[in-house]
């Protein structure tokens, strides 16, 4: 018997590996995945939602247990995954009209909202403009560049990793 791509538990199976691979990255790169210039590789898995739906839920809670297990401010754990689930979810609206402009929601999201996070939960000193320099800058890179290179090597092999339907 086979299983539609979109069945329930698909989709929740998509969403928990996309989420595990989110925090192992983030984890396994935490000294740059936090801070005011910060990169965080594991953002570069935003651009998912361009092929299933599961990575928004995914990506948002890879997000908040990589806040959760890496020490951050309870503010950051809040809008630091929200802003990334806004970045997502935007990423799924705009991925449906073209995949060019999948990693700006998330991009414009992450570069208005975590300079207020770093501000307000940390201290942080640097200027709101200033914050939104850096912090957009380690998004451009990790989002506009690691994450189109991402989409490009999955929309390649999309038939092997992201099959329509499982046995």
């Amino acid at each position: 018997m086979k299983r539609e791509n979109g069945s329930a538990v698909y989709q929740i199976v998509y969403g928990a590996v996309i989420a595990a691979v989110y925090v192992a990255l983030t984890v396994l790169f935490a000294p740059i995945s936090f801070g005011p210039v910060q990169f965080r590789v594991s953002e570069a898995l935003c651009v998912l939602p361009f092929f299933t739906p599961a990575a928004v839920p995914g990506v948002f809670a890879g997000c908040l247990l990589s806040n959760l297990l890496c020490g951050a401010s309870p503010l950051d754990v809040v809008f630091g995954s929200l802003a990334t689930l806004i970045g997502a979810a935007g990423s799924l609206y705009v991925g449906r009209k073209s995949k060019w402009l999948v990693c700006v929601p998330p991009i414009v999201s992450n570069t208005i909202i975590i300079p207020w996070v770093l501000r307000y939960a940390y201290g942080s000193s640097d200027l709101i403009p200033v914050a939104m320099v850096t912090v957009g800058i380690g998004e451009i890179l990790a989002i506009g560049v690691l994450g189109n290179l991402l989409l490009a090597a999955l929309e390649r092999y999309k038939n092997f990793v992201l099959q329509k339907h499982m046995a």
